[in-house]
């Protein structure tokens, strides 16, 4: 689901990285990236990629997306 997503996405960049230096991280306006991430928010792909990418240098993970055959 990809509210719940987008709330989960937040929740994360709270407790980690922070608002304030994901804007830094993304060149971002961090009211924008709040937005992008609130429960009405529509983050382009591209917006996506950005915060994806910041929050994995930042907790020094691997993130990947595999989509489910129905």
């Amino acid at each position: 689901e990809p509210d719940t997503a987008r709330l989960i996405l937040r929740d994360l960049v709270n407790a980690t990285v922070g608002f304030e230096q994901l804007a830094q991280l993304t060149h971002k306006p961090s009211k924008s990236l709040h937005r992008m991430l609130s429960q009405k928010g529509n983050p382009s792909m591209d917006n996506l990629a950005a915060i994806f990418q910041a929050v994995r240098d930042k907790l020094q993970v691997s993130l990947s997306a595999h989509s489910v055959a129905t």
